[in-house]
């Protein structure tokens, strides 16, 4: 980590300029600065939440004085006289001068798209994940990152996908129940129950939210067919941006609805977009899944035939199998998807034998959460 050379008030107090010793000079706003101040009057030392208000800070809020040392800045300010120290660490990773707006599209550090050519599938063993602090966040790890991963060798029995949802969370219960039986039914109330095969997709995007994990646990599956397979939605969205910037906006820029009502006592519906970003581009999340399209209302007049376009070209890229990472899931082994990012299908199945899978829900914010955690304890995992 580079160190801090200098500092030096500007802005007649309003801010302080930093310089580094790899050359780099960046601002700081004395309100932004005494907003995050990490002393033990302004911030828990137990869980880091504030312990003061935007309100309570004065709203002429300038630097007094300003020094380096011991690797260090310390601000004074003006009017209270409070003083704190900010570590050079801290600073240089919160640093926000000289930021750019990049291209809509961006995925934020440490994701990594794909499409066919991923030739080294994620993932990693039951037990040692089980049991091994570093084998889970190496895991978790490469769930952040492709945006799903395998899970080999484990029990081949029903309700161990649970044993996998407590690895870093909770399972998410849905009208659905805390799991599902994925095999075919006699007047099934979802496609996924029959032998058919399924275009890839996101799964529930008519709910508000979405359930952000999906694991599909495989029981079963001897039947001829039936192949999973991923999709990374966010190579699909940037693939369709670079060709055709317009129906990306589109799709980004409008809502589409879905909606479900399959079942007795059930009727969900959400409008969001295809494509979700936030406000400064930053690519959130796809939602695809015409099995549950609802009818598109919310596109003006105008702009529907391109919007149409656009969605079709998205389907397009779904479906192109140089998009698609195939594997046969073996009983005792899992997948799990990030179900805002990655499309999941499978191929239809028929004949002798059986297949079945049992699938379950949770939330994405439980995985990040243990997942730093353990890099915190143990550290960043090399490569």
């Amino acid at each position: 980590m580079e160190s801090i050379e200098s500092a030096k008030i500007v802005e007649e107090g309003a801010a302080l300029e930093t310089r580094w010793g790899d050359g780099a000079a960046l601002r700081f706003h004395a309100i932004w600065l005494r907003d995050n101040a990490l002393d033990p009057e302004t911030r828990s030392p137990e869980n880091g939440q504030r312990l003061v208000t935007l309100n309570e800070i004065p709203p002429d809020t300038r630097v007094l004085e300003t020094a380096v040392a011991e690797g260090a800045l310390s601000v004074t300010f003006a009017p209270d006289r409070k003083t704190v120290r900010f570590p050079a660490d801290w600073l240089r990773r919160n640093a926000y001068d000289g930021m750019s707006a990049p291209e809509p599209g961006w995925t934020a550090a440490g994701i990594e798209t794909w499409d066919g050519d991923l030739k080294d599938l994620p993932q990693g063993r039951f037990d040692r994940v089980s049991e091994e602090p570093a084998a889970l966040r190496d895991w978790l790890a490469l769930v952040r990152r492709y945006g799903f991963a395998k899970l080999t060798d484990g029990p081949a029995e029903s309700g161990a996908l649970l044993e996998v949802a407590a690895l870093f969370g909770y399972v998410r219960e849905t009208n659905y129940g805390k799991w599902f039986e994925v095999r075919a039914e006699v007047n099934p109330t979802n496609l996924a129950y029959t032998g058919r095969g399924l275009q890839a997709h996101t799964d529930n995007p008519y709910r508000d939210p979405v359930p952000t994990l999906q694991i599909l646990y495989c029981l079963e599956n001897s039947a001829a067919g039936g192949d999973s397979l991923v999709v990374d939605g966010f190579r699909a969205a940037q693939r369709l941006r670079d060709e055709d910037p317009d129906a990306f906006g589109l799709l980004a820029r409008h809502c589409a609805r879905f909606e479900y009502a399959g079942a007795s006592g059930v009727h969900l519906a959400a409008r969001r977009p295809m494509i979700e970003l936030a406000p400064d581009g930053e690519l959130l999340a796809v939602r695809f899944n015409n099995r549950s399209a609802a009818p598109i209302t919310d596109v003006p007049y105008a702009e529907m035939a391109a919007f149409y376009r656009g969605y079709r070209r998205l389907a397009e890229i779904v479906d192109d199998p140089a998009m698609a990472v195939g594997f046969k899931l073996e009983p005792g082994e899992c997948f799990i998807v990030d179900n805002t990012r990655v499309l999941h299908a499978r191929k239809g199945y028929a004949g002798s034998g059986s297949r079945w899978l049992q699938g379950c829900y949770a939330d994405k914010d439980g995985l990040l959460s243990t997942l730093r955690v353990l890099e915190g304890e143990l550290g960043v995992r090399a490569g």
